[in-house]
């Protein structure tokens, strides 16, 4: 009989661990699947690298002023000297891609066709600088 009380404790206390572990896990991933990031980046251009069809916003425009970090990456670009390669800023946050909606709708973004550059062409004083964004969210379970 003592066998049988031994074992009952066991698997409860196996039991106890696997429910408070599948809690915890699922905390997490609610935490997680929450969360979203926003990369921008930002490049500068030469003037004739301009596409023809393409909409030249300027740096001090108040709708560019309104994106998260998006003057961040201007700068960065600009201070850099960004000609080779895209300066970054990574936003992570709740909604965070809620910002590449905002720079492919509200500015005007040009999407490219050919050997140009996707994104929206800024004056940035004397100098062209592309800003583009990409989002993505972690998932912890498929889409079904």
């Amino acid at each position: 009989m003592i066998r049988g009380k031994d074992m009952a404790l066991s698997l409860l206390a196996v039991g106890t661990a696997a429910v408070a572990g599948y809690v915890l896990h699922s905390e997490q991933s609610a935490a997680r699947t929450s969360r979203s990031k926003a990369n921008l980046g930002a490049r500068v251009i030469e003037s004739e690298d301009i596409p023809d069809d393409a909409i030249v916003v300027d740096a001090s425009a108040q709708r560019l002023g309104e994106i998260p970090g998006a003057r961040r990456a201007l700068d960065r670009a600009i201070r850099h000297g960004a000609h080779e390669e895209w300066e970054h800023i990574t936003l992570e946050r709740d909604g965070a891609w809620s910002v590449v909606d905002s720079i492919r709708q509200t500015l005007p973004y040009y999407d490219a066709d050919g050997d140009e550059y996707n994104g929206v062409y800024v004056r940035y004083n004397d100098r062209i600088v592309v800003l583009d964004a990409i989002g993505w969210a972690h998932l912890e379970e498929p889409i079904p």
